[in-house]
């Protein structure tokens, strides 16, 4: 966000904002991005997530507020603001969050992070068909589990595996292309010293066509290569990424722009692009962006036609305008 994906999130964005004078949100607002800027009026204040989806020539986003999945459909015209349309609104959901989605084309389907935003005590994995809306599956992670859990993110891998964040549990769930719980992914590396740096843990998360993850954890800023190709148990599988040129703290959804560059939004306070030249043993920061809309704060970061757009989690006004902001490194 910094994504406050946890429990007390409603409260968190709620200090954040409250504590800012009305009049300096009123020039925020004003003081338009100098970057390009979709704006659209929603059903709800909170939109987690936004992805481009370009077989569709639409924006996907999920409803973090009340749960569902919706469309935004850009004009021809730049200086239009366009309208949210619900796709979906699950009822074997209803309370529930939904958060972090990915586009799934190679099999028609979007996988959607679901999780019970205040008691952290359901999350689960819900895939739709493209086409129709129709539900392929619902896979419960947590549901029967006493231990607190947060589904934050997701990602896809080339045999359509789904691995899911745990950003309570510090903990990924890896979930087959039939919708079954096979396994998760387990590490000490996954709970740094510090009770305050694991808040908020295993955050956005994104697959290379390598062979393995990316992930970030989001209070204390370590970023996490995942191979999956790797023999053994988890501990032969995770190494913490040795980044140079700037903190991640706060970093919050991923976006892979190519193999070695990644887009993380949310830290510092818009969005960093990060690199790398040696597969993820070691990166490096190369690139800041702010939007300078900090009361929106940023959540996650999409590609739409090569260029990067931001979104916002909180919309303003009567009509709950949200935007998404183009990033430029």
């Amino acid at each position: 966000m910094p994504s406050f994906c946890s429990a007390r999130v409603s409260v968190a964005l709620f200090l954040v904002i409250s504590a800012v004078p009305i009049a300096y949100l009123i020039v925020l607002e004003r003081a338009a991005p100098s970057t390009h800027v979709f704006s659209y009026h929603s059903s709800g204040f909170f939109r987690e997530c936004a992805k481009w989806d370009n077989v569709g020539r639409r924006f996907l986003v999920s409803f973090m507020d009340g749960g569902g999945i919706g469309e935004v459909v850009p004009r021809d015209s730049d200086n239009d603001v366009l309208d949210e349309v619900t796709l979906v609104k699950d009822i074997d959901l209803a309370g529930n969050a939904s958060l972090g989605i990915v586009i799934d084309h190679d099999r028609n389907r979007v996988l959607v992070a679901v999780a019970d935003l205040f008691g952290n005590l359901y999350s689960a994995l819900a895939s739709y068909e493209l086409s129709t809306w129709r539900r392929i599956f619902l896979a419960e992670l947590s549901g029967h589990s006493k231990e607190n859990s947060f589904a934050d993110d997701v990602a896809v891998d080339a045999q359509g595996n789904a691995y899911v964040t745990d950003a309570k549990g510090s903990k990924i769930w890896k979930v087959d292309v039939n919708g079954e719980l096979v396994s998760t992914i387990e590490s000490p590396l996954f709970t740094p010293p510090g009770w305050y740096n694991n808040l908020v843990s295993l955050n956005g998360i994104v697959y290379h066509p390598d062979g393995f993850l990316i992930v970030i954890h989001t209070f204390s800023g370590l970023l996490y290569k995942i191979d999956l190709t790797a023999d053994g148990d988890d501990s032969n599988k995770v190494t913490v990424i040795e980044v140079t040129g700037g903190t991640l703290r706060f970093g919050d959804g991923l976006e892979l722009l190519s193999p070695t560059k990644i887009v993380i939004a949310g830290c510092s306070p818009s969005a960093k692009l990060v690199e790398s030249s040696d597969g993820w043993r070691t990166a490096s920061v190369t690139g800041w962006f702010n939007t300078g809309m900090v009361h929106r704060l940023v959540s996650s970061a999409t590609v739409k036609e090569g260029k990067v757009y931001l979104n916002h989690i909180v919309g303003f006004g009567s009509k709950k305008r949200h935007i998404l902001v183009e990033a430029m490194f």
